[in-house]
């Protein structure tokens, strides 16, 4: 099975045909003409799997740095579906929700509004947010805000209760599409909000780069969007159940299985944004389906919807593996081994408990268990003798007693370069010592000598001084 995405149906043809005049990954111009279509189509079209329906809404957020044409492939996917569903992107899109109460409003509005119509209510609502990090800087300080966004993706009752008149929408139909930079989704996004289903709704596409054009100048191609028009009036013309055929069966299967082995082999942190892997995949498939007028799903749709959701779970681990604990923790993580060895060499290769213990978080009988270490006890004086610890391969013992002593490390050539031109200032002191200014300190009385009479050590010559060594150590530092 390919790992690539499958521009499948009347929506991947438009983008396949429009991808060559725009500078951005056709991954995002594709995952954006998706979610436009799951929101025009959400208010009638629902999927059913084992006797449980649920709307055919996806939810995604497209992650790439600043300029990496995030907006531009939105833009070019509005363009391919602007001929089938441009008057309900004119009139339900909308951004800038910031709180529970607002989502609830917002949709209960559009609700009174539409009462009246023909059609009947209309709970469909699009939200683009370009720049998500802000939004999400703003609801962390609304707690209802998660619990209400988890039951728009759901399709359940929501209600608000902070106005004198309760509002309540009872099946709403809203679709989220998001932009966000991979620092901003590990800053905001974390893992105790999607394990509670905040935002593991939420499928995400890291947006590969792609070669610059030579002519900026060249206008998007005309999309004949006659087939996709027809399918958007099939959807909408009536509530829809979509259903699995038999031969779609054994692959779903098989996607249900994929879900749980490849939650169950990540870390929990990252398991939990990908944990709707068999139910996003469904979704999809509904959508690909609706757009060529069929209430069933076939093994082939099902099979594309798979390929673009494998997308999604890849670039989810690509982005939960850049936490900012994970950022820490992407330093080499030392093991008690490393730490006790660190700790001797920084006392010169011999380090007492006290020096060791407390900063390794370990007792003695787990350093004295590490391979490599050397433990021996010292008395100094009265008291417990102290436990020291070395490392085996840079000690030696002495022969004629048990103690282990550090052995010394070869200096390095520098080293002993710069020890070969050291000064030796005792060779250059005078023989005489002059008396000191201050008394000197009692010394121990000398053996009596033969006493010089004065006479005699006044005619004597003085004795010559002695003559410098011959090699000078001083020629070295000229």
């Amino acid at each position: 099975m390919s790992t690539a995405p499958v521009f499948y149906g009347p929506i991947g043809r438009a983008v396949r045909k429009v991808a060559p005049y725009v500078e951005t990954d056709p991954l995002g111009i594709y995952v954006a003409a998706l979610t436009l279509w799951s929101a025009a189509i959400g208010g009638t079209v629902r999927v059913s799997s084992r006797g449980n329906a649920r709307p055919a809404l996806l939810w995604t957020s497209l992650a790439a740095g600043t300029g990496r044409g995030k907006g531009t492939a939105l833009r070019a996917a509005q363009h391919v579906m602007r001929p089938a569903i441009g008057r309900f992107l004119d009139t339900h899109t909308t951004s800038g929700i910031t709180s529970g109460a607002s989502l609830v409003n917002h949709l209960a509005e559009q609700a009174e509004a539409t009462a009246e119509m023909e059609a009947g209510r209309d709970v469909r609502a699009l939200v683009i947010e370009e720049e998500w990090s802000e939004v999400l800087r703003r609801v962390r300080r609304d707690p209802s805000f998660a619990a209400k966004l988890r039951a728009a993706w759901d399709g359940a009752p929501i209600r608000n209760t902070t106005k004198e008149d309760a509002q309540c929408v009872d099946d709403p139909a809203m679709v989220l599409h998001t932009h966000i930079t991979p620092s901003d989704w590990t800053r905001y996004i974390g893992a105790v909000e999607a394990a509670g289903g905040s935002y593991n709704r939420i499928m995400p596409f890291t947006l590969g780069a792609v070669p610059m054009l030579d002519d900026d100048r060249v206008s998007l191609p005309t999309i004949n969007g006659a087939e996709l028009s027809d399918a958007y009036g099939w959807a909408t013309l009536r509530p829809r159940t979509l259903t699995l055929t038999d031969d779609a069966r054994p692959l779903w299967r098989i996607i249900r299985r994929y879900a749980r082995i490849i939650t169950g082999s990540l870390p929990e942190t990252q398991a939990v944004f990908i944990e709707r892997t068999a139910e996003q995949t469904l979704r999809v498939a509904a959508c690909l389906a609706a757009s060529e007028c069929s209430e069933e799903i076939t093994e082939e749709m099902l099979s594309a919807a798979f390929s673009l959701v494998r997308r999604s779970v890849a670039s989810a681990v690509n982005l939960t593996g850049t936490t900012p604990d994970s950022a820490k923790a992407a330093r080499p993580v030392l093991t008690l081994a490393d730490k006790v060895r660190a700790r001797i060499e920084l006392h010169g290769g011999r380090a007492t408990s006290s020096q060791v213990l407390p900063y390794v978080n370990a007792t003695a009988a787990q350093v004295k268990a590490l391979p490599g270490i050397v433990v021996t006890q010292e008395r100094n004086g009265v008291g417990r003798p102290a436990v020291v610890f070395t490392l085996r391969e840079n000690t030696t013992v002495h022969p004629e007693s048990n103690r282990t002593v550090p052995t010394p490390r070869p200096a390095e050539a520098k080293r002993e370069q710069n020890r070969r031109t050291v000064v030796r200032m005792d060779s250059y002191r005078p023989t005489h010592t002059p008396e000191p200014k201050t008394a000197p300190a009692p010394a121990a009385r000398p053996t009596p000598k033969t006493v010089v009479p004065q006479q005699q050590h006044a005619k004597t010559t003085p004795a010559a001084a002695k003559p410098l060594p011959a090699d000078n150590p001083f020629r070295a530092l000229l």
